[in-house]
C-alpha cells in the first residue's frame, strides 16, 4: 500500500487496483493556484473522500468525480437530496448559495459506513473550530454552525482494505471519542496554533495519537500557504515526530508529492 500526501489534508491511497483521493482541494497561492492532487491522476481514482465543504477540501471533488466515475463519501450535512438526486454543496460556490449533484454519492452519519468493492468507509466524528483569517489589514473570523460555509459536513473516515485501517479526521479539534481506534495509519491536523484554532494544534494533535493508539502517524495541515501568506497554520512538525516516537510509535513527515509504503 502506498500513501502520498500533497499539502492540506490531501492524500491519495493505492493499494492493488483501488485508489482512494481524500480531500481533492485547491492549492490557494500567490504563486500558484491549481488542484492539489494532480490532474494526470484524476481519471484513476476509485473512491473520493471529502472530510468537508471548504474549499482547500472541496474544491475539484465534482470535477475529479467526472473524470474518474468514482463514487464520491461525504458527511450527511454535505449533502441533500433533491427530486431524487443526491446534492453536495458546490464546490466553488459562494456560501450556501448553490448546490450540485454528484451522480454516485454516500453521505454518511457518525457512526455509518459503507462498502464500496472491497474497500470498507465508516464516518468517525470530526468538529471543525473557527477560523480566523487575515485579509488585507483585517481579519475575517467564522465560527462554524448553521448556515455556514465553514466546516460544513465535517467528518472523519476510518478507511479498511487489503487488512489496513487508515483513519483520516480531517479538519477537527480533539474529540474524546477517538479513544482506541487504533489503526495502522493516523493522518491528523496539528496546525492549530494561535488565532487559527480550526484544528488541534501540536499538544493535542499529541493527546489525540494517545487516545487512539495508532502504529504509524502522518501531521498534516500545517505550515500551507495562503495567497500572500507563506505559513498559515505554523506548527514544529520536528518536535511533533519526536514526541510522537517517544510513545514508540513511527511518525513521517510528508512534503508535497512525498510517498510512503505501509
Amino acid at each position: 500500500m502506498k500513501i502520498r500526501h500533497f499539502l492540506y489534508n490531501s492524500f491519495l491511497i493505492q493499494s492493488g487496483k483501488n485508489k482512494i483521493a481524500i480531500d481533492p482541494g485547491q492549492y490557494f497561492s500567490i504563486i500558484n493556484f491549481s488542484s492539489l492532487i494532480p490532474k494526470t491522476e484524476w481519471k484513476s481514482v476509485t473512491h473520493i473522500l471529502i472530510t468537508h465543504g471548504d474549499p482547500d477540501h472541496h474544491w475539484q471533488s465534482d470535477r475529479v468525480a467526472e473524470a474518474s466515475n468514482a463514487p464520491v463519501v461525504c458527511g450527511k450535512d454535505l449533502a441533500k437530496v433533491e427530486d431524487g438526486k443526491t446534492l453536495l454543496v458546490d464546490p466553488r460556490g459562494k456560501e450556501l448559495t448553490s448546490w450540485v449533484p454528484f451522480k454516485n454519492a454516500h453521505p454518511l452519519d457518525i457512526g455509518e459506513s459503507v462498502i464500496l468493492g472491497d474497500v470498507e468507509i465508516e464516518a468517525v466524528k470530526s468538529v471543525h473550530g473557527p477560523i480566523s483569517v487575515p485579509i488585507l489589514w483585517f481579519r475575517v473570523k467564522k465560527q462554524p454552525g448553521p448556515g455556514e460555509r465553514v466546516g460544513i459536513g465535517s467528518v472523519g473516515f476510518k478507511i479498511t482494505l487489503d487488512g489496513k485501517t487508515i483513519v483520516n479526521l480531517g479538519d477537527s479539534i480533539l474529540q474524546k471519542e477517538w479513544t482506541g481506534l487504533k489503526p495502522d495509519v493516523l493522518m491528523l491536523p496539528i496546525g492549530g496554533l494561535g488565532n487559527n484554532t480550526w484544528t488541534m494544534d501540536v499538544s493535542d494533535a499529541l493527546e489525540a495519537v494517545k487516545l487512539i493508539g495508532p502504529e504509524k502517524v502522518i501531521p498534516c495541515h500545517y505550515n500551507v500557504p495562503f495567497l500572500w501568506i507563506k505559513n498559515i497554520a505554523p506548527a514544529d512538525d520536528q518536535m511533533f515526530k519526536r514526541e510522537v516516537e517517544r510513545l514508540g510509535i513511527e511518525c513521517s513527515i510528508m512534503q508535497y508529492g512525498d510517498e510512503i509504503e505501509i
